[in-house]
């Protein structure tokens, strides 16, 4: 299995650093709001690699944190007249109902910046003590001209940042790309004690001390959008590496921009769609291949046609699992066509092998889907065996890695069929009795019976349970 690393700009092998054990390590929300489908894009492919290493067969620790304290929760919080606890918490609740409904895996653990203050202390004081930051007025700073090689993973260069860098003018740092590791706190804003005096969290040390407290100094996998290469993964890297004095992150990966119209989609630009907004309108699963038909580090546009299209080629799908899971009903027991199942399983996972190549893994599914009809098609009467293989691929690759289709609904669709002609049956055996059809009455309930559902007659009626 090769993996692209941003930071050597190459496919490589990946090789755990502890094997069958994986550590990966997503950057979550800022949780002010409801979050758009670019960033969405992001945890979907990121659920889609954590989701394909375990069909691997490795143990993965999936992290995501959820960012609850910052300048826009702030602000949010004062536009609305609400406690920054109150609207970090609204719009936790709501990023955790959306992600379940895009299928998305929950993460191993999902550390909140505002549960994480003791650690990140912490971090900054080991900083501080290596001449790594220093503190002026309350403010605490990495200085990055004490970490050699900075700008290593994005490949920028100080001097050239220096120079036409448009940062915040703030006479107080020693140099203008120096980043806030602890912000003094203002007047009416949220704080926590510490050694500089009371204050908060800068965004990136937040990232820096949870990957560390939940996944150890170095990590197999980073992941996050093209955006946050840099500053946010840069300063990551400087803060990690200079407090651990090792390696923090063996595998980069970034996923390329959602677009509207060729641009970025962003709430600064105003271009975007909630998650919500689109969900209301296509299934999860049409999502989730719109997002697949493009490589993960390629950018995409979003397009309603082609959502649209997403969703018939989703129903192509659900068509034959609707089929599988009917011809499953009936336990067949008739032919076993010569199908080389095993084919499409190595194709699968050679092309997911490369880089999770999720275009040609779709493509490897539709051929599957059209040579299963056809042979369908040809057949009249195909055993049991042959549909239950059918189904474990379409769960293996389609479900349990691309999240494409969804058998579980489908299974409740035909439970709940049977339950309505077992009480049609149950109708019609109440009318016989009526007719003193006992005969055919009795036959009904035997049939049943065999089948595994258990009529029960009382005064208030029939009523039936199944067999365990």
């Amino acid at each position: 299995m090769r993996i692209y690393n941003t930071f050597s700009k190459t496919k490589e092998e990946f090789v755990p650093i502890n094997p069958p054990y994986v550590t990966f390590y997503v950057c979550g929300p800022t949780v002010y709001d409801y979050f758009h489908i670019g960033n969405a894009r992001s945890f979907v492919m990121a659920d889609i690699i954590r989701r394909y290493l375990e069909y691997k067969g490795y143990n993965v620790n999936f992290v995501m944190n959820i960012t609850d304290i910052d300048d826009k929760i702030i602000n949010k919080s004062k536009e609305h007249k609400k406690s920054t606890e109150e609207i970090a918490k609204f719009f936790t609740e709501a990023f955790f109902e959306d992600i379940q409904k895009l299928r998305i895996k929950p993460a191993i653990s999902n550390p909140r910046a505002t549960e994480s203050i003791e650690d990140i202390i912490e971090m900054i004081k080991v900083l501080e003590q290596k001449g790594y930051a220093y503190c002026i007025d309350g403010n605490v700073f990495y200085d990055i001209t004490r970490f050699k090689n900075y700008g290593k993973l994005s490949g920028k260069n100080i001097e050239e940042l220096e120079a036409g860098a448009r940062v915040e003018v703030n006479e107080t740092k020693k140099n203008p790309l120096d980043f806030v590791l602890w912000k003094k706190a203002k007047e009416g804003e949220p704080s926590w004690d510490s050694p500089w005096g009371k204050g908060r969290p800068g965004w990136h040390i937040e990232c820096s001390a949870m990957s560390c407290k939940y996944l150890g100094k170095s990590i197999d996998i980073h992941a996050g959008g093209n955006d946050l290469i840099f500053p946010h993964h840069e300063n990551e890297i400087a803060q990690s590496e200079a407090a651990n004095e090792q390696k923090f992150v063996k595998y980069w990966i970034h996923f390329g921009f959602l677009n509207f119209q060729n641009e970025k989609m962003s709430k600064s630009l105003g271009n975007f769609f909630t998650a919500r907004d689109v969900l209301n309108k296509y299934s999860p699963e049409a999502i989730r291949l719109f997002f697949t038909q493009t490589h993960y580090r390629s950018p995409l546009n979003f397009s309603e046609e082609l959502l649209s299209a997403s969703e018939k080629g989703v129903q192509k799908i659900i068509n034959l699992a609707d089929k599988v899971e009917s011809e499953l009903q009936k336990n067949n027991n008739g032919i076993e066509p010569n199908f080389d199942f095993q084919f499409y399983y190595n194709e699968f996972e050679k092309v997911m092998d490369d880089d999770i190549n999720t275009p040609q893994a779709v493509a490897v599914i539709f051929d599957f889907v059209k040579n299963i009809n056809k042979v369908i098609s040809e057949n009249e009467n195909l055993n049991s065996t042959f549909y239950k293989k059918v189904k474990k691929f379409l769960i293996d690759t389609a479900e349990n890695v691309l999240g494409i289709v969804h058998f579980d609904s489908l299974l409740k669709k035909y439970e709940s069929i049977d339950d309505k002609l077992i009480e049609l049956l149950i109708n019609i055996r109440l009318a016989l009795k009526k007719e003193k059809n006992f005969t055919l009455a009795d036959y009904i309930r035997d049939e049943l019976n065999k089948l595994g559902i258990i009529l029960q007659d009382s005064r208030e009626g029939t009523t039936y349970k199944r067999k365990k």
